[in-house]
């Protein structure tokens, strides 16, 4: 009875030593994930022959002064939360007038009532301005805030106006507004590798004219294109109407239209409403009703 009492303790002794490796077992592998305060946001936009990203933290007002209040005037500023703000480049661009290469480059600012400082430095693993070391500057330019005309509760820092070779990086928290103009000179880059590519045996002849058209360049360049493109594909309605683009634009009205014309009867045969529409258009700005 002893012998049967002592071993029914053992078991349950045992059990409970397996129970408990194995519950502290499972409560090691769990991993503790505690967000943030200012959540991480990475922003990225096509610029050029490039993209230009953007990593930050965003911060809330949370009904706190910002700027000359929580985040003095004068005073070195990681322009976000947490780690400090990276911007990164796989082109050449220019930022308000001066040339930044490629690369990975940290974005403080010193904010001011009339007045902000822009710093790229080239300390991307830092936190905060804590560590901040202006040595490590790359470059610094001054810009003017705009007061908003409503408030931006979330630090947001966006693209905005963005066109092929000009757009806008925007920084925008509380009232203010910042405007940072980047441009790039990307026309001669394509315009170049255009004419390399046509050198080669397989000759990009749509997409090339279609650039061409849409940047007013090598017009008569690109009406040749075009013209081979609708050789190799003369059941096309697209190339259809893009040689009628190139034919109008380049002052051959008679054959824009008989071009249009014939685009608008394949684009009908192929019921594709967008081709009709456009074929259609073209026939307008050539002066057919």
């Amino acid at each position: 009875m002893k012998c049967h009492q002592a071993f029914k303790i053992a078991a349950l002794c045992l059990f409970a030593a397996i129970s408990f490796n194995c519950y502290e077992a499972g409560a090691q592998e769990i991993p503790l994930k505690i967000p943030a305060s200012s959540l991480g946001q990475r922003i990225e936009q096509d610029f050029g022959l490039g993209t230009i990203s953007v990593k930050y933290y965003r911060p809330n007002t949370n009904g706190r002064k910002i700027f000359n209040g929580m985040e003095p005037y004068g005073i070195v500023w990681r322009t976000g939360a947490n780690n400090a703000t990276v911007i990164t480049l796989t082109d050449t661009v220019q930022i308000e007038g001066n040339t930044l290469l490629p690369g990975a480059y940290s974005l403080f600012s010193i904010p001011g009532a009339d007045e902000w400082t822009i710093i790229l430095n080239k300390n991307v693993n830092q936190w905060g301005a804590y560590a901040y070391d202006e040595k490590q500057d790359l470059l610094r330019f001054k810009v003017k805030p705009l007061k908003l005309d409503s408030k931006v509760e979330t630090l947001t820092i966006q693209f905005a106006d963005v066109h092929l070779d000009h757009c806008l990086l925007q920084i925008l928290w509380e009232n203010t507004g910042i405007n940072i103009h980047l441009t790039t000179n990307a026309d001669n880059r394509i315009m170049a590798n255009i004419l390399e590519a046509m050198k080669g045996e397989k000759k990009p002849y749509y997409m090339s004219a279609v650039w061409c058209y849409n940047h007013n360049r090598n017009l008569t360049e690109a009406l040749g294109w075009m013209q081979e493109q609708n050789k190799a594909q003369p059941q096309a309605f697209n190339v259809k109407y893009w040689l009628a683009r190139l034919q109008l634009k380049t002052g051959d009205k008679q054959s824009a239209i008989a071009s249009a014309n014939e685009g608008l009867k394949l684009a009908n045969d192929a019921n594709n409403a967008e081709y009709i529409r456009m074929n259609k258009e073209v026939l307008h700005d050539a002066g057919v009703n």
